[in-house]
């Protein structure tokens, strides 16, 4: 009589699927596309704790719920650019211009860290607000890692202004 379940397939196929899922997702975002699948789960966790703070704080509204979803692709279509816009600008520096501009890449992966801790830190503050203790660490690091980003910003801003 043949088994009804083999656990051997079953994680065979299991190790396939997850398998294929990470070649696809290294095909679309690069070697680096954990940082956007963080992203996306900051996202998730972001709007789940939004609607339970909202519900505990009997402020649920299906028009911001929306709203929050459409933020947040917005977010990814602002990564979208940021990275599109820095691969045009390299292809013009070395094709037009014959300067190097490989330095454009960081645009995107700055606007991908920015996004990143901005939504880390919409979490903990949705936590917050419901009442679960947050250890000060991980604010305290988050509203550090904010103020580097805006201070960075910042000086690259008076550098072009000069």
């Amino acid at each position: 009589m043949k088994p009804y379940f083999n656990i051997s397939n079953f994680l065979d196929g299991y190790n396939a699927l997850l398998a294929g899922w990470a070649l696809l997702l290294a095909g679309i975002f690069g070697a680096y596309w954990y940082l956007f699948a963080a992203l996306l789960l900051f996202n998730v966790l972001d709007w789940l704790t939004g609607w339970y703070k909202a519900r505990r704080l009997h402020e649920e509204s299906s028009r911001v719920g929306l709203q929050g979803v459409m933020k947040k692709l917005c977010y990814w279509i602002l990564i979208a650019v940021a990275f599109t816009a820095a691969a045009v600008f390299e292809a013009v520096g070395a094709d037009v211009l014959a300067v190097d501009l490989s330095c454009m890449h960081l645009l995107g992966w700055f606007t991908l860290a920015n996004l990143t801790v901005n939504e880390a830190r919409s979490i903990l503050e949705n936590l917050v607000a419901v009442g679960i203790a947050v250890p000060p660490v991980l604010t305290k690091g988050l509203q550090v890692t904010a103020e580097l980003l805006e201070q960075t910003t910042t000086k690259d801003e008076i550098r072009r202004n000069l």
